[in-house]
């Protein structure tokens, strides 16, 4: 019966949809094919239904294995967090596994040194860094705990306002010698600017503020943070940063102070998660380095 479904049979599933085959499946779970097959045949007997055909570039997933597929990848990330959270209880300690999610730029830049303090403190902690600009859904624990850059929404949701960073206009030094430093907004047509490719939210915004940060301007055009500020510091042109981050490299010089975009920026968790040791300990640690972060300590 249908309602008697093993949860690894769905686990298969899953693996079989995202790989085509059925012995890309038994490598990505550790598993041999005739136990794949097993699962497959033994799922698609209980639902009555073909779930994969087969055509000559792999497993194709038929119209009923589609409809299947939101749910059964809601009860992995279900699974995900029964086990982080099965792991994360021994008396005395701050251990077990705790999932977080930040942008790229946020992920890599930001929160590595207060990642890297939080396991020499507590060694029985498990950190999983999920590093993308995509909104990472807490309320499904797709990740324990998110650094967002818009304020949460969701009544379930443990939040705190951390500050706002700034977002300036920032070149390398080598490229203003060689195109000279703009001292009006106009000065920007004669720059080679660096932006996105796809329009995004905060493309949307900004140009509210800046009227000539739009697509058809950039002259590099990337939708990862990471890859527009590599070439920042690459000296390919004028583009956008976060003031505290431009601010470690001397060679990065700002143009144009007066263009600012104030980036509210916070961090939230799934209120279940309150009464959690380990989750409390990373939320309140995220949330000073993210402070400091917004705030930077004036130089001395």
């Amino acid at each position: 019966m249908a309602d008697d479904i093993n949860w690894e049979l769905y686990r298969t599933f899953l693996a079989v949809l995202r790989e085509r085959s059925l012995s890309g499946a038994a490598r990505r779970l550790g598993i041999t094919q005739p136990t794949v097959g097993r699962h497959v045949d033994a799922l698609e007997e209980a639902f009555g239904q073909r779930l994969f055909t087969r055509t000559q570039t792999g497993l194709m997933a038929t119209d009923a294995a589609r409809a299947l597929q939101g749910d059964a990848e809601s009860m992995e990330r279900m699974a995900a967090a029964l086990r982080r959270a099965g792991t994360g209880y021994r008396e005395g300690q701050v251990s077990g596994t705790v999932r977080v999610s930040a942008s790229e730029v946020v992920g890599v830049e930001v929160l590595p040194p207060t990642l890297a303090a939080l396991r020499q403190a507590w060694p029985a902690l498990r950190i999983e860094l999920v590093a993308t600009n995509a909104v990472q859904d807490l309320l499904q624990r797709e990740v324990d705990i998110a650094v967002r850059m818009a304020p949460p929404t969701q009544d379930a949701l443990v939040a705190r306002h951390v500050g706002n960073v700034e977002i300036g206009l920032f070149a390398h030094e080598d490229y203003l010698a060689r195109a000279g430093i703009p001292v009006r907004a106009d000065d920007l047509r004669e720059h080679a600017l660096i932006g996105y490719d796809r329009e995004t939210p905060f493309l949307r915004a900004a140009s509210k503020t800046w009227p000539h940060w739009r697509r058809d301007a950039f002259s590099f055009r990337a939708d990862s943070d990471l890859v527009q500020l590599a070439l920042v510091r690459a000296g390919a042109g004028i583009g956008g940063c976060q003031v505290p981050i431009a601010g470690r490299d001397a060679r990065l010089r700002r143009v144009l102070p007066e263009v600012a975009f104030p980036l509210p920026t916070w961090i939230a968790m799934h209120g279940d998660l309150r009464g959690s040791q380990r989750h409390k300990v990373i939320f309140d640690a995220l949330a000073a380095c993210l402070q400091a972060h917004v705030r930077p300590l004036p130089q001395a």
